[in-house]
């Protein structure tokens, strides 16, 4: 069975499906739909979990014999299977199929597939899975959508935002739902419960954080390195996980780099609406992409690449210097020199 992901909470309410798969790539309400099955499995007695890492060399006989092993401390178990891959391949549909044929009754099973491609819905074990447990899609919002979402959420938290509250968090934070989240818990803890109005929001706002994730963009983009500099050292300070800082950068660097592709056939229109340019930003855009080649750009993207892989900790080096270059690169071009 399909569910949306606000039918979840009312799901988990009754007994437990055998399997859920939740797919999609927006990792916030994957992480939470996966936290919510997880506390509603301990509640109703599934208290060992048990993880399993789909990469790639994977045995997927290791399903079947997790699902069968017996424990010592709990008769109930829920496993989590997570993949990593867009297809799961001949050998993991014949496993994930041979589990849902006979489900062993003291289990559960959890696949998180944030990769999943939208053909491979159409696949025997998904088709098998849909038959006993319950599917899950979850989708990057957009517009509207993250306007009610983000006025659901403040709600959820206790605030009651007066109108044009959810519109104003929607603009800054420009579809990223972490930001969102974090800003919602902000003002929860500035505020308490109760009315929230847009000159609470804009004070939370200017004053509750004067460097945060999206000035360092607009900083780089500005040119201003001394600026760059002191956000970045704030970040630090403040505590902020780098994988966030590299992930700001990430994205305006792939958004740059589409826009400069696009202005060279002579239409840019397109690539800000698929990056969400607002139009606030668009002229300022342009404006930068003087100082930038497309060339330039994708190189800094591919130091995006080695940044995450540093974070990962696959290569050596300090995470935090790593992306003080990239960002310092960023806003040093000058026009001419990498034209």
């Amino acid at each position: 069975m399909r569910i949306q992901p606000q039918q979840l909470a009312d799901n988990l309410k009754h007994k437990l499906a055998p399997v859920y798969l939740f797919y999609g790539d927006e990792p916030l309400q994957l992480g939470e739909a996966a936290a919510a099955v997880r506390a509603a499995a301990c509640a109703q007695g599934f208290e060992e979990r048990e993880l399993l890492e789909c990469e790639p060399g994977f045995d997927w006989g290791r399903l079947a014999a997790v699902a069968a092993m017996r424990s010592l401390f709990s008769d109930r178990k829920l496993i989590e299977l997570r993949l990593t891959a867009a297809r799961i391949g001949r050998e993991g549909s014949e496993a994930v199929r041979a589990y849902c044929r006979n489900p062993v009754g003291d289990n559960r099973l959890l696949i998180l597939a944030p990769d999943l491609e939208r053909r491979e819905l159409q696949a025997k074990w998904v088709q098998e899975l849909d038959r006993i447990g319950i599917l899950l899609q979850v989708r990057q919002f957009q517009g509207r959508r993250l306007v009610a979402w983000i006025e659901q959420r403040l709600r959820e938290r206790g605030l009651r935002p007066e109108p044009g509250v959810a519109d104003l968090l929607s603009e800054r934070v420009e579809g990223n739902l972490p930001a969102a989240a974090q800003e919602v818990e902000k003002l929860r803890l500035l505020y308490g419960e109760g009315d929230l109005d847009r000159e609470r929001l804009v004070s939370a706002i200017s004053d509750g954080a004067r460097y945060d994730l999206f000035d360092l963009p607009d900083a780089a983009l500005g040119g201003d390195r001394a600026r760059v500099h002191r956000i970045l050292n704030t970040l630090a300070a403040e505590g902020t996980a780098p994988a966030l800082v590299l992930w700001a950068l990430a994205r305006e660097l792939r958004m740059l780099a589409a826009v400069s592709h696009a202005a060279q056939r002579g239409g840019t229109a397109a690539a800000f609406r698929l990056h969400k340019v607002w139009e606030s930003r668009q002229s300022r855009v342009l404006v930068a992409l003087k100082r930038f080649s497309t060339e330039y750009l994708q190189d800094l993207l591919v130091r995006c690449a080695a940044a995450d892989r540093n974070l990962k900790g696959l290569t050596a080096g300090d995470p935090w210097q790593t992306l003080a270059a990239i960002a310092d690169d960023l806003a040093g071009a000058r026009q001419g020199e990498h034209t």
